[in-house]
């Protein structure tokens, strides 16, 4: 009997990453992007990540795009919103140096051909942080096409972050499906594996990038060759 979904997370699992790495790099584009529109480095960034505790700590009232724009604006002003439309040009142009800091592999491919003859639906369940522009790029460098997913997660369509439970019960609702026929598939402890559990998920943790800050829940883990030997065996 097939699942009804396997979730794949993104960064540092089908996009093998350092994430500090990656995400100092890729700040550093954007600031350079913004600083002819009077945006200085030194308080953009620190508002960026206000925007994004804010998006973490989301409970479900607003779409995580909404309390991002809204918190940047209090702390950057109003004009922030013009600039919209130029953090879309950035994440479909200039963000793609940032791959860079990644070392994309055909792994990770296989892994969700493997997903898709086991599961009704696949999902790239990323923490939705990013719109939809920054996803889609970060996944051209996978050689992932976006249709290999049933639903792709980013700020605009969902209302919660990981490591709350809530986003992977948000998942699971949409589609349709038991959260106990589900399998997350991710590289960081605490947030792919902790929370999906809570939700009532079956977990993999990936042990190429991973990110283990306390104690590791008990799992099947491993690296691509043991994640794809699981899903086959499924």
């Amino acid at each position: 009997m097939k699942l009804d979904a396997i979730l794949f997370d993104l960064d540092g699992t089908l996009l093998p990453m350092d994430i500090d790495e990656f995400t100092g790099g890729y700040l550093g584009f954007l600031a350079k992007t913004l600083a002819p529109y009077g945006y200085k480095k030194e308080t953009l960034l620190p508002a960026m990540w206000k925007g994004v505790a804010a998006m973490v700590k989301n409970d479900g009232k607003a779409y995580n795009s909404e309390l991002f724009w809204r918190v940047f604006a209090e702390h950057l002003g109003d004009g922030v919103y013009e600039q919209v439309s130029v953090l879309d040009d950035f994440y479909r142009n200039e963000f793609n140096e940032a791959v860079a800091f990644c070392a994309p592999t055909p792994s990770a491919a296989e892994a969700v051909s493997a997903a898709k003859e086991k599961a009704k639906y696949v999902v790239l369940a990323t923490n939705p942080i990013f719109p939809s522009s920054a996803v889609q790029s970060r996944l051209n460098w996978t050689n992932i096409s976006a249709d290999s997913f049933a639903l792709i997660t980013d700020y605009d369509n969902s209302r919660f972050c990981k490591p709350n439970p809530a986003y992977y019960t948000e998942i699971t609702d949409k589609l349709g499906v038991d959260p106990r026929n589900c399998l997350m598939i991710g590289n960081n402890a605490d947030e792919d594996i902790a929370a999906a559990q809570s939700a009532g998920l079956s977990t993999f943790l990936l042990t190429d990038c991973l990110i283990a800050k306390g104690d590791i829940p008990e799992t099947p883990r491993g690296d691509f060759g043991a994640l794809i030997k699981y899903i086959n065996s499924l």
